[in-house]
């Protein structure tokens, strides 16, 4: 039985080895199926907030184990749907380097709040993750190709989460659960940090395009 869990603990963080650089822009011409189902494996940020809920949910146990899987695909859709209209959404990048840290901080925590307090943590997230894909759609060849592929792998990546949970949550009491939690929120300091410069960067260029338009 240990061996199995340390398998299956290899195979996850196997697939944290690098692959391909995160990105949220799809390359106009590059949709279908198979680009959408591979746009979650490759965008680690991603990756790791889908794998987090599933991780959470199973630490939880209980109805949690598949209401929040189920739930942050929904409200993706929700969010998918304003980025193809393009409405505004202020902070995306922000936004979803802070659900990588939160999701990991509660997991290393083991924090089990309400049902509905988790739901509405994962709702606000998952906003933000569907609108950054949303917004990629109207650039695929094939929108609905896209769509479907992503969610696929989106769905394989709340049950690998969960899995990977069911698996650690009775070793030492969860002490692996908790350490995965650190390193996932961990990493999210480091996408915020990203997000944050870029942020910075933007707000240089204006500020100096304000000045030469000012000279």
């Amino acid at each position: 039985m240990i061996n199995r869990r340390l398998v299956a603990l290899a195979g996850f963080l196997a697939l944290l080895v690098p692959q391909m650089a995160a990105a949220h822009i799809t390359q106009t011409g590059s949709g279908g199926f198979t680009a959408g189902f591979e746009h979650p494996l490759s965008g680690y940020d991603h990756f790791l907030a889908m794998f987090s809920v599933g991780l959470w949910g199973a630490q939880m146990g209980g109805r949690r184990v598949w209401s929040l899987p189920v739930t942050f695909p929904m409200i993706m859709v929700v969010g998918g749907v304003i980025g193809i209209l393009g409405l505004p959404l202020p902070g995306i990048e922000i936004g979803i380097a802070l659900s990588i840290i939160v999701l990991g901080l509660a997991i290393a925590a083991a924090w089990k709040p309400a049902e509905w307090v988790s739901l509405a943590i994962i709702a606000v997230f998952a906003l933000y993750h569907g609108y950054a894909h949303g917004a990629e759609l109207p650039m695929a060849a094939d929108p609905a190709d896209f769509a479907i592929g992503f969610v696929l792998a989106t769905g394989m990546i709340h049950v690998i989460g969960v899995g990977v949970g069911l698996v650690l949550e009775p070793i030492r009491h969860g002490q692996f659960s908790k350490l995965l939690g650190v390193f996932i929120a961990v990493v999210g300091l480091g996408f915020l940090a990203l997000a944050l410069g870029y942020l910075q960067s933007q707000l240089g260029f204006l500020q100096g395009g304000l000045y030469l338009f000012g000279k």
